[in-house]
């Protein structure tokens, strides 16, 4: 073996041991989410249920004080916002996962800097990875998920970085990066290699990142749109004078309001979307470079076209009021069902031009 084949390896090996350590710091990051939602004490339903009578219309929650060791605390109240979707009803973003309360706070903030370390761990394993093999680290399905799930701490983090109210993300954030890191390390998992002739190119870098950003943001997106349709049914089913279970309550009520949750989603939709165009065409660019030819109905450009429809279907369904809300959110679903398929199902299960990749 020579020098440097055996440099290859070794980075390769480091590539491993860093992504086995961005996991295991992610657990102990998921852990510290578990704590901020059970040690965080439960904020009273009749703030909620305020709201929802319109008692808080016009204006923000009073902040609330809270005592901690050597002195006082004020945790800000989120400001009351209205509800986008069907209905009139002026709603308050809940306190988030903490619950309003220091402790609760103190653990959020563990998790968060421990999602921190996770995801500057695991950027240095995708790092190594491309020194390994000297090209663009996302080649297969392996780097793909890697690099993904990399891409989607790092989309959550600026979203903080900028002073966003997203920190509710971070327990289901945490929890699919270990399942995709997970589901990578084990069934997906290829050893370091070059690529064939086809994929020499300087648009694997152009395409492939820009389809792997699409996929991240899309997630964070979806991860909206689920919680807005569980927080939804928890606000309808307390104006319409029901009782809310305690566990149900207790969730919910922490969680920013429906119409929060569902700009959040169609915004970074709707923001990402020109992308996920760009990528489309950038591919058909590269497959002309590469076969000789635009567009050839490849099950993975059929499937990223489908993906494309969804989402301007769901994007045009958002804008057009008769579509707002639950209907709207159901296609923006059925839409990053769509990317997911392409992705995972396209890949194992269906033969094309872009099975070369392997797993």
């Amino acid at each position: 073996m020579n020098l440097a084949a055996a440099t290859n390896e070794s980075l390769a090996n480091t590539s491993n041991v860093l992504i086995y350590s961005s996991m295991a710091v992610y657990t102990l990051a998921f852990f510290a989410h578990i704590a901020e939602w059970v040690l965080g004490s439960r904020s009273k339903v009749g703030r909620t249920a305020a709201g929802l009578s319109g008692s808080a219309a016009g204006g923000a929650a009073a902040p609330q004080v809270v005592t901690q060791a050597g002195g006082t605390a004020v945790l800000e109240r989120p400001k009351v916002v209205t509800r986008s979707a069907a209905g009139t009803r002026d709603v308050p973003d809940g306190p988030g996962a903490a619950g309003g309360t220091f402790k609760g706070d103190l653990w959020g903030r563990i998790a968060v800097s421990l999602t921190v370390v996770a995801f500057a761990v695991e950027a240095g394993g995708v790092i190594t990875r491309a020194l390994s093999v000297q090209r663009a680290p996302w080649a297969n399905m392996y780097e793909f998920s890697i690099t993904f799930s990399t891409v989607a701490v790092g989309s959550y983090l600026v979203l903080l970085a900028l002073k966003k109210n997203v920190r509710w993300i971070g327990l289901p954030l945490v929890t699919t990066v270990l399942l995709d890191l997970g589901l990578a390390t084990t069934v997906l998992y290829t050893e370091s290699d070059q690529l064939v002739p086809a994929l020499h190119s300087y648009w694997l870098w152009i395409h492939v990142s820009t389809a792997i950003i699409c996929g991240a943001v899309f997630y964070l997106g979806a991860v909206g749109t689920v919680l807005y349709l569980f927080r939804d049914s928890y606000e309808n089913k307390l104006v319409s004078g029901g009782t809310p279970g305690k566990f149900a309550t207790s969730v919910m009520e922490r969680l920013p309001s429906a119409s929060s949750l569902d700009k959040f989603a169609y915004r970074v939709n709707a923001a990402v979307f020109p992308l996920w165009t760009f990528t489309i065409i950038a591919g058909a660019i590269w497959a002309g470079d590469a076969w000789g030819r635009y567009w050839g109905w490849d099950p993975k450009e059929v499937w990223s076209f489908i993906t494309w429809v969804a989402y301007a279907a769901y994007l045009h369904a958002r804008a057009t009021a008769g579509w707002k809300g639950r209907k709207a959110a159901y296609l923006a679903l059925v839409a990053f069902a769509c990317w997911l398929f392409n992705y995972y199902g396209v890949n194992i299960f269906v033969s094309g031009l872009h099975s070369y990749a392997d797993v």
